[in-house]
């Protein structure tokens, strides 16, 4: 059984994070073309459940009912299930390059619900190739998946302890496969002024948010870490001690990071964790002036249930 703080270095299994990644945009991208637009895109992100991660329930194209697409990190399948009780698996590795993948999976989705037609060009990632024509991403070691899905697991109670007490607009714990991170988003339900004019940000930073979330690391930041930032980011923002100690302001990803190291390490790692986040959010809060009612809550003070 794996640990569930076991490690697991970017480093250590790049290839595979990579392949896995690229799996879940398929995912992700099911998602855009059929599910429901939702503010700040939270219609197309995933979740991560105990097999592994899967799309909310989709609508059929052909009106037949709904779907789920998954990723079975036991079983090391992609899997497409329709309400009906219909189920088609397919294989995921050990050497099965993405674009045999994604065609099969866009194949058994038109023989179960009916086609659909997605933008195959991967988004926020360093390669280019589309999804279907991906031939370079075809390692999967299970044994790595196993420990990343264990981390992951772990990362995602960390994030649901934490938005669970919060009284204002929140998301759920978001599995995010254009970054391939799990986040949640506390609201202060106030609008912003969106960063950019790029699609995602100009439509998902369009709202006063703070954003607490976990990722296995990546190309920039070769190693598992919690992270959390504020959007908008005020001046000064990044001036602050968070708790644990361990945690700190990185300016090349402009968000405060606790490595996953640290908190592995820590008598208690999902309370370190959780201490992260609600030093994070308390932070935020005051420097972003939000409603001090909404700030109580975001830190467990609410009052007793009747």
């Amino acid at each position: 059984m794996t640990s569930a703080w076991a490690d697991l270095a970017y480093d250590s299994w790049q290839a595979t994070c990579d392949t896995l990644h690229a799996h879940t945009q398929v995912l992700g991208k099911l998602a855009v073309a059929l599910a429901p637009p939702e503010p700040q895109l939270q219609h197309a992100a995933l979740r991560l459940t105990a097999r592994g991660w899967e799309t909310a329930p989709l609508p059929a194209p052909d009106g037949s009912g709904a779907f789920v697409a998954a990723l079975d990190l036991h079983t090391h399948d992609a899997v497409v299930e329709h309400s009906d009780g219909r189920v088609r698996r397919i294989a995921l590795g050990p050497d099965r390059a993405v674009a045999d993948v994604t065609r099969q999976v866009l194949g058994t989705v038109a023989d179960l619900a009916g086609a659909v037609t997605i933008d195959t060009k991967p988004q926020e990632v360093f390669w280019t190739a589309r999804l279907d024509e991906d031939y370079e991403h075809a390692s999967y070691d299970h044994t790595k998946v196993e420990t990343y899905f264990a981390m992951a697991t772990q990362a995602a109670l960390v994030l649901a302890q934490l938005r669970a007490p919060y009284r204002g607009r929140s998301s759920p714990v978001n599995a995010w496969w254009g970054t391939f991170d799990l986040a949640v988003s506390l609201f202060s339900g106030r609008p912003a002024d969106a960063p950019s004019a790029g699609f995602i940000m100009r439509n998902s930073a369009n709202a006063e948010q703070i954003e607490i979330g976990w990722w296995p690391g990546d190309a920039r930041y070769p190693r598992p870490a919690f992270f959390a930032f504020a959007v908008p980011m005020p001046a000064g923002f990044d001036q602050a001690t968070l708790a644990p100690s361990a945690a700190r302001w990185h300016t090349e990803l402009g968000e405060f990071i606790l490595d996953w190291d640290d908190v592995r390490a820590s008598a208690d790692p999902r309370a370190t964790a959780v201490d992260f986040g609600l030093s994070a959010i308390r932070h935020a809060c005051t420097v972003c002036g939000w409603d001090p009612a909404l700030a109580s809550s975001a830190q467990g003070l609410t009052p007793p249930l009747t």
